[in-house]
């Protein structure tokens, strides 16, 4: 029944992607209220997917890579749903459909079976290390397109193209707001993520900490965030610099979390 309901919100989170693009380039502003509607229902089918998994698997089913993607695709939904509540940013459903989708879509690639779930990870440091970790990449997506739309806007005013997008566009000084209100969130998160997962593989490998391609990647953003931190505070890198490394530091999340756990052999992969 889990898949029934996953299959549905792919398509539904299809459907509000593309009527979310419609919107991003079109005078129609009544399109982005019809795409905000699919996107809540595909929010509903979605938690319902997610519930009837954990009842059906007996686990919160976030122990492998397709139940991670699934679980980020959720929280990009559930974030940009209180986003838009709390300031009216509907031109921001264009960008976080999309990869709310993408994510969805690459977890349908993989096998969805429900496992048996492995004793190493029946622990309650484990859960806690992946849902910190997921939702501190949630709060690192939603910082790198605030410094995505920061460009964008930035190039508008520069060029003094006022344009549709212009004006769907928040103010910059909103942008970096969220900016650093979105790293400000996930830094703490991904900071708990790792100390979780530290005293879980103290617990089921006797070791706290292991040199291993994935955990130096994890290690080097957590220092590259705390680095951007850092500079915001003492430096003042804020505007552009901080859309610039937001957007750097989006890409060395989905390194370490796509693109070294699926390359890169050893007891951290998460498949």
């Amino acid at each position: 029944m889990n898949i029934l309901f996953f299959k549905l919100t792919v398509l539904v989170y299809f459907a509000g992607t593309v009527v979310y693009l419609f919107y991003f380039s079109s005078k129609k502003d009544f399109l982005s209220k019809y795409a905000l509607g699919i996107t809540g229902a595909g929010f509903l089918l979605h938690t319902i997917a997610i519930t009837i998994r954990t009842i059906e698997s007996g686990h919160f089913p976030l122990s492998n890579l397709p139940e991670a993607l699934s679980f980020f695709s959720w929280g990009m939904i559930l974030t940009y749903l209180v986003l838009e509540y709390r300031y009216r940013i509907h031109i921001l459903g264009s960008f976080i459909l999309p990869l709310a989708f993408l994510s969805l879509i690459s977890a349908a690639a993989f096998p969805n079976e429900i496992k048996t779930l492995q004793p190493d990870l029946n622990s309650t440091w484990f859960g806690i290390h992946t849902t910190f970790s997921v939702l501190g990449g949630v709060a690192f997506t939603i910082a790198f397109v605030a410094g995505l739309m920061y460009l964008i806007q930035e190039k508008l005013l520069k060029s003094k193209r006022f344009n549709i997008l212009y004006y769907k566009l928040p103010s910059l000084d909103l942008l970096d707001h969220l900016n650093q209100q979105a790293i400000s969130v996930g830094f703490p998160m991904l900071t708990v993520g790792i100390l979780a997962g530290a005293l879980w593989a103290g617990d089921v490998w006797g070791a706290y900490w292991v040199w291993d391609p994935q955990r130096i990647f994890t290690l080097v953003t957590w220092l590259f965030y705390l680095g951007m931190i850092h500079g915001r505070l003492t430096i003042g890198w804020r505007g552009r610099k901080a859309a610039y490394l937001a957007i750097i530091g989006f890409m060395g999340v989905v390194f370490t979390f796509f693109v070294v756990n699926l390359l890169v052999k050893g007891p951290h992969r998460f498949i």
